[in-house]
């Protein structure tokens, strides 16, 4: 693989990382932390894609066939690439001391989705090129990062609120699979490019609204400010 096709499938990852971490502006993780979610998520990628031979011959070709395309979709693709990543979350992050206020549980979540993306993207560039690269920036890493915001969400959630901890962990990545799914059903369908445009552009509309979920474990962070408190 060329240096330029290189940055073109490891940079959109590391930009959102760099992103989500200046987010969390309260108390920062380390930066060693990060790279250790990121690497977890990077190394689950290849027993996923493993995983998904495995299924995919099952479903057959999809055609244009709606039922076909649901079930890889939902049963190939979406389940074992989301199981995976929140397994790394909760056997992994989740446990951790560092794991000390709401908004952890979206970055560490996010770490390992852009962790798993940033390989993916190394696997299809390296097969189609740039093209590929460009069109991946902008549609299947930001949504790797929409999938992973519920899990994250969730998992803060959990974290602290021992009583519900198995319901929230579990509702995260039921959200998760269902985005995911939902998303990869448009995309991947071949009857119409109006919906696989309609999959790219409902990405941006679930970062939009995800905002809120954002702004609310910042504003249960027990490092923020009391006079930030205050001005409310």
């Amino acid at each position: 693989m060329s240096p330029f096709l290189l940055i073109l499938a490891v940079l959109p990852g590391l930009l959102i990382c760099w992103a989500v971490y200046w987010a969390d502006k309260y108390e920062r993780e380390s930066l060693g932390t990060l790279a250790l979610c990121f690497g977890l998520g990077a190394a689950i990628t290849q027993p996923a894609i493993w995983v998904e031979e495995q299924l995919i011959p099952m479903v057959g070709e999809i055609d244009r066939d709606p039922v076909l395309t649901f079930l890889l979709a939902f049963g190939a693709i979406a389940p074992v690439e989301e199981i995976l990543k929140w397994l790394a979350l909760i056997f992994g992050a989740f446990v951790w001391r560092f794991f000390n206020e709401p908004f952890d549980g979206i970055v560490y979540s996010v770490m390992i989705a852009m962790g798993f993306a940033t390989v993916e993207n190394l696997c299809y560039i390296d097969l189609f090129g740039h093209e590929t690269a460009l069109l991946r920036a902008f549609t299947a890493v930001p949504a790797h990062l929409v999938f992973a915001i519920p899990i994250g969400y969730y998992a803060g959630l959990a974290k602290f609120n021992p009583d519900e901890r198995n319901h929230l962990l579990f509702r995260g990545l039921l959200v998760s699979i269902l985005l995911h799914g939902t998303y990869d059903f448009l995309v991947l369908q071949n009857w119409t490019k109006w919906l696989g445009s309609i999959g790219a552009l409902s990405v941006y509309l679930c970062l939009y609204y995800f905002g809120a979920l954002l702004r609310e474990h910042l504003a249960n962070s027990p490092f923020r400010p009391k006079e930030e408190e205050m001005e409310l």
